[in-house]
């Protein structure tokens, strides 16, 4: 028997161990507690791939408190995780700038991004300040989110047509709801980064590489635990896949890159014509990168816009699916909700005796400000089911002091976001879907509830501080839209026998672990209408 991965294991042990005791030696600085060096070293790594995480730190915050260490792998650094309300709105807002750098990036992240070219996982400084300005003030100024209430008009007809087909020609009219859901918000997204000039086919390439992207990623970033040079040995295929993925995608975004710059070089030479849209991609074509002073590539091009399209996908289709959910599975707040669109809806404006039908086939984007029950059912599924349990790994860029304990420079912390949305001591029965704690106590409005986090954090489903989605704004807005027409246009019911389950499965998000499945039935106002006469925006 070939004994010699137990003696490097061994071996490896014994160092991460001594280095430890020396390090603990010249160093009598109090670190946040946790367990010792043999307790995960090893087996941590193993156990983060095939054993429920969460769960292990749920018992380790009981034993340590809200601010407890863990080592993940055999010599690494300190990985800190923070599951206190009070403890995250010091480290992400008061002391913002310290906390709001990424860990060095694993090599299988410089390949998917560029070399970090993205917003999300770019370090904290010139070229991330360049990144999220350009998007920020070209796509997410509320100037420019409205000007892509067409596209969201578009993408709800697409969706809003494909649950009639499917529920009409579904077994009992029960249809799996997430892969709708997802084409609608990739459908939307495509749209908003390369133009509305885009065909469904492109749209559904799009989505077939960008979904291999979600599914697969986790398994790349964990190629990363071993040297470059073993894993490649060992993980040959894996490596041989994703270099493969990379080509897929470039191969058919640039084409659509180079289309949408040979189009924005013909309107500017074609004065009259009239004015497209602004997309995504049209921003990044003549930004340049502060340091080196070029303009970006076309493989860095692709990976902004592969981060623009997963970040506003997954997420919005997951929240979708989880409020859905909950909709169908307590049928008397889809009820309510339902009476607080009609409302707003039928009594739109004068209504004239047939002209005014028509409007009323829609919930449009300025009815939203009146829906505070809506906005309060978004706000609690965002609570009950965020899409991430944690944020994306935060790195402090100084040594500095958190709740009495010293967090190391280079030190990773990561917040469990879940963990405070469920606190029992900030949320009454904070496992129930109660839409009405965001109200008022009269349910006239909902309460003024800071969902940036700047005031205090109660729930961060976006983060807080610095490092906050840029598009949180436009996910709120999507996330009301698309609810708001869904109940509008269908009752949602279980299937006979059928109870929703609520369990959950962690992919690139915390999705449902049976994906929901529900009978749908064209309410009787929208009957009143011509077949089509509720998809004209």
């Amino acid at each position: 028997m070939d004994y010699s991965w137990l003696i490097i294991i061994i071996t490896t042990l014994c160092i991460s161990f001594f280095l430890r005791k020396s390090n603990n030696q010249k160093n009598n600085k109090k670190h946040p507690p946790g367990p010792g060096p043999f307790d995960f070293s090893v087996i941590g790594s193993l156990l983060w791939g095939v054993t429920n995480i969460e769960l292990i730190l749920r018992d380790l915050k009981a034993k340590y408190g809200p601010l407890f260490n863990l080592r993940i792998g055999i010599i690494s650094r300190p990985s800190i995780f923070v599951a206190s309300h009070s403890l995250a709105y010091t480290a992400l807002v008061q002391q913002g700038v310290v906390f709001s750098d990424r860990p060095k990036a694993a090599q299988t992240n410089v390949i998917i991004h560029s070399s970090r070219i993205n917003i999300s996982s770019a370090p904290y400084g010139p070229l991330w300040r360049l990144l999220r300005r350009n998007l920020t003030s070209a796509i997410l100024h509320p100037s420019r989110t409205k000007s892509f209430s067409k596209a969201r008009s578009r993408a709800l007809s697409v969706l809003v047509q494909q649950l009639h087909y499917h529920s009409d020609s579904a077994k009992e009219n029960v249809i799996r709801l997430i892969d709708h859901f997802q084409y609608a918000t990739i459908y939307l997204l495509v749209l908003m980064c390369f133009g509305d000039k885009i065909d469904e086919t492109q749209v559904k390439r799009i989505k077939d590489v960008q979904r291999r992207w979600i599914v697969s990623v986790g398994r790349f970033i964990n190629l990363s635990f071993l040297p470059r040079w073993l894993e490649k040995i060992i993980f040959r295929s894996r490596w041989k896949e994703l270099i493969q993925l990379q080509l897929e995608q470039e191969r058919i975004f640039i084409p659509l890159i180079e289309a949408r710059k040979k189009a924005k070089s013909s309107n500017n030479l074609n004065h009259h014509e009239e004015e497209e849209v602004m997309a995504y991609v049209d921003t990044l074509l003549n930004l340049e990168l502060p340091k080196e002073k070029r303009k970006i590539n076309h493989g860095e091009i692709v990976s902004l816009c592969s981060e623009f399209l997963t970040a506003g996908t997954d997420t919005t289709s997951t929240s979708l699916q989880w409020i859905m959910a909950n909709l169908v599975k307590y049928p008397s707040i889809q009820e309510k909700l339902y009476q607080e669109i009609s409302e707003v809806v039928v009594h739109r404006g004068n209504p004239k005796p047939k002209g005014s039908v028509i409007d009323q086939g829609v919930v449009k984007e300025e009815d939203l400000e009146k829906m505070p029950y809506l906005k309060a059912v978004i706000l609690e599924g965002l609570r009950r089911h965020p899409p991430g349990h944690f944020l994306q790994p935060h790195m402090v860029r100084e040594e500095v002091e958190l709740n009495g304990y010293v967090i190391p420079k280079d030190a990773t912390v990561n917040f469990m976001i879940a963990e405070m949305g469920w606190d029992p001591y900030v949320w009454e029965d904070p496992l129930d879907f109660k839409p009405d704690r965001f109200l008022l106590a009269d349910g006239s409005d909902t309460e003024e509830f800071d969902i940036t986090g700047s005031r205090e954090i109660k729930m961060i489903p976006f983060s807080a501080g610095r490092r906050i989605c840029p598009a949180y704004r436009l996910a709120m807005l999507h996330l009301e839209y698309f609810v708001a027409n869904l109940i509008w246009h269908f009752e949602w019911t279980t299937a006979d026998g059928d109870n929703v389950d609520l369990s959950e499965k962690l992919e690139f998000t915390v999705t449902m672990k049976n994906p929901l499945c529900a009978r749908i039935r064209p309410r009787i106002n929208q009957l009143e209408l011509s077949p089509n006469s509720c998809y004209v925006i």
